[in-house]
């Protein structure tokens, strides 16, 4: 199979797969979704940290084509501002429940349901299409990173879409124009891999910056969108939970990558 054909398949696992993971939750109850919910963004975090530190910064480290390594850690710096400044702009949000920070009581109150609707779809397709070119950037680094990278593409995108969802049933969506709009977001994953495949080809000395914007992604996710949201539950069983879990995301990782080597 070339490499193409497992961009394609693996950006499908990171994107629709993972929207038609979230609808299935949302045929649970709403008292178990809630309780599932915080489970799966710990699991989420040990995932994305593991990619971006045992896989996506090593793999660009060690790139030939990297001369100073303050080059690609600088890179990281500057994507973690970019990504910030992103969600201040609403076009990188990672909501977790129809009542986040980001679509809040201001935004129910200004905006109806369709023009709501709309920018949750902007801003979800726009870092789909990112997630793209980051998985695509991965696997022509090496096949066992690209693997690795979607791994923890899907693992954040399932909490997030399953947010999104509530979203847009809150809004007044039904169920099933709810899921057909996740699913056309989603697509620009796929979008974005392959558009990353043919451009990133014939210039190897980019790969591993953008594994470094890749890793600034993962990392900001997880330690500014993810890991705030735990900190509502602080006793010391919840916290010995949250640490499991996100343990057992980081050794997923870390298994997933030993083992594909």
């Amino acid at each position: 199979m070339s490499l193409l054909s497992w961009i394609i398949i693996f950006c499908l696992i990171g994107g629709v797969l993972s929207v038609l993971a979230a609808s299935g939750f949302l045929l649970l109850s709403e008292a178990l979704r809630k309780r599932l919910l915080p489970h799966m963004v710990s699991y989420a975090i040990g995932a994305l940290l593991g990619a971006a530190f045992l896989a996506l910064l090593p793999h660009a480290l060690g790139h030939p084509a990297v001369g100073d390594l303050h080059d690609i850690t600088f890179t990281v710096l500057i994507g973690i501002l970019a990504f910030f400044l992103l969600e201040k702009m609403v076009l990188w949000r990672h909501c977790h429940a129809h009542d986040c920070e980001v679509h809040g009581e201001e935004d129910r109150h200004q905006a109806h349901g369709a023009a709501r609707g709309s920018m949750i779809m902007i801003g979800d397709g726009m870092h789909n299409l990112v997630d793209g070119v980051l998985i695509a950037a991965a696997f022509l680094t090496d096949f066992h990173v690209g693997v690795v990278t979607s791994i923890a593409v899907a693992t954040h995108e399932i909490p997030q879409e399953l947010g999104d969802f509530s979203i847009l049933l809150h809004s007044g969506y039904s169920r099933s124009k709810a899921l057909l709009m996740n699913i056309a977001a989603s697509l620009t994953t796929v979008i974005g891999g392959v558009a990353a495949y043919y451009s990133l080809q014939g210039a190897e000395q980019v790969v591993p910056y953008v594994l470094a914007i890749a890793s600034a992604s993962f990392i900001y996710i997880a330690v500014a969108d993810l890991i705030p949201g735990l900190h509502h539950r602080t006793e010391a069983r919840v916290t010995a939970q949250q640490m499991l879990l996100i343990l057992a995301g980081v050794v997923t990782i870390f298994l997933a990558h030993s083992t594909l080597h």
